[in-house]
């Protein structure tokens, strides 16, 4: 069952590199129950096929951050970079780019949270394994307002440029 609009999130369990220390949070990867993290929010998310990755680190992540100040302005408290890696290579994604403060780099290493978005990619046949679809979403609260999913090979719809005219 792939998600829709209208739908409430499933909860799952994601991780984060985590670079200073808090009361809270320790330094390094840190776990995170998605139902906790989006309550009472809203967030634009957005998951790409792999951290590093040509689009994913020259257009796709890097709109996000540009436009970071411009979606916040527009009532979005969060945004989440969603990847089918670890929370080491997110965390190292993220410094890579300049995300802190910014995007929070969220990863679903086992896919676990993706399939049961049921937006999974298998890459098996590209040596990539299962990986998540390009797509972003606004969740209120944790239900689905927008939900816009790329065509295979595609980069159209899911940029932060689309999602902050999405924001009104």
């Amino acid at each position: 069952m792939a998600l829709n609009i209208g739908d409430r999130i499933p909860d799952g369990t994601l991780g984060e590199y985590i670079e200073t220390a808090t009361d809270t949070c320790a330094v390094g990867p840190n776990n995170f129950q998605v139902h906790d993290l989006a309550k009472g929010k809203t967030i634009a998310l957005f998951a790409v096929p792999g951290a590093f990755t040509p689009t994913c680190s020259q257009k796709h992540l890097p709109g996000y951050i540009e436009l970071a100040d411009a979606l916040k302005a527009k009532g979005v408290d969060e945004i989440w970079c969603l990847s089918v890696n670890d929370a080491f290579v997110m965390g190292a994604w993220g410094r890579e780019q300049g995300a802190e403060g910014k995007v929070r780099m969220l990863a679903d290493g086992s896919a676990a949270w993706t399939k049961a978005l049921g937006l999974e990619l298998d890459l098996t046949a590209r040596g990539m394994g299962v990986r998540s679809q390009r797509y972003s979403a606004l969740l209120q609260d944790g239900i689905v307002k927008q939900l816009n999913v790329e065509q295979a090979g595609k980069f159209e719809v899911s940029d932060a440029q689309t999602m902050l005219g999405q924001l009104g």
